[in-house]
């Protein structure tokens, strides 16, 4: 009986490092469809409402990492990041030969806009789209392969062992305690100016936001730093303009689809 009990807890154990969170987590994602959802203009509210059935868009926010241990949707592994090396560019350095963050989310916006893309189709596609640019607002999603996107830079949070990529997942909005929707609502009030600011640019241009705060992550991080509450007091407000960001920019998105 003891036996299998130890062997219960190692499966167990070795699932969810297959199948832990990699982005985000499920609150950030959810906060980012929330977001967006307050930006959308009535047109594109009602297409999505009637792709989606109702459903918001932090309903369906986590969708893409749902389906992760579903044989089927294998294939989509790689695009949920984009790796390449500090000293190069995204532009420059070789790309994934089964694509990548910005293959994925250009793949997403062609069937959406598609006048020939089945429902089934528009669905999904409007599912991933979500998650990918809550991804994309990630900073470690735009990191580098050596590391498997800080997935192998070795940090303690508090007193647990733990690992960049998880860190900036969600260790920090997790501890930070708040609902999606209290993190949605909690968002800084923007003006017209800073506002207009986070519209604009390309899924590129978004990107490279994002890589820049990546590079400060690892600047001003060690192998083995103990993390905690300074590191929530330096980060945790960058983590919650990062949610807004995304939410916005996904709504820019949509609009541009269906508005």
């Amino acid at each position: 009986m003891k036996k299998l009990i130890i062997i219960l807890v190692v499966l167990s154990f070795g699932v969810q490092g297959i199948f832990a969170a990699d982005d985000w987590g499920k609150t950030g994602h959810r906060a980012t469809g929330e977001i967006a959802q307050r930006y959308l203009t009535k047109k594109t509210q009602r297409a999505i409402t009637e792709l989606l059935n109702g459903q918001s868009l932090a309903f369906v926010a986590n969708y893409a990492d749902d389906i992760k241990s579903d044989n089927e949707y294998r294939s989509y592994g790689t695009w949920h990041y984009v790796n390449f090396p500090f000293d190069s560019t995204y532009e420059k350095h070789p790309k994934s030969e089964k694509g990548d963050l910005i293959v994925g989310i250009n793949t997403c916006v062609s069937a959406l806009k598609n006048e020939n893309s089945s429902k089934d189709e528009k669905i999904f596609h409007l599912k991933m789209l979500v998650h990918f640019i809550g991804d994309l607002h990630q900073p470690l999603h735009i990191g580098l392969a050596d590391d498997k996107g800080g997935n192998d830079f070795q940090v303690r949070w508090f007193k647990d062992g733990a690992n960049l990529h998880r860190v900036w997942d969600y260790h920090m909005i997790d501890d930070y305690d708040m609902s999606y929707t209290e993190l949605a609502e909690n968002s800084e009030e923007l003006t017209k100016n800073q506002l207009k600011r986070f519209q604009a640019g390309t899924v590129i241009d978004w990107m490279y936001d994002s890589r820049d705060l990546c590079k400060q992550v690892y600047e001003n991080t060690e192998i083995g730093d103990k993390l905690g509450y300074m590191y929530m007091y330096d980060y945790m407000n960058v983590v919650r303009t990062q949610l807004q960001k995304g939410g916005i920019r996904l709504a820019v998105l949509l609009n541009g689809i269906f508005g």
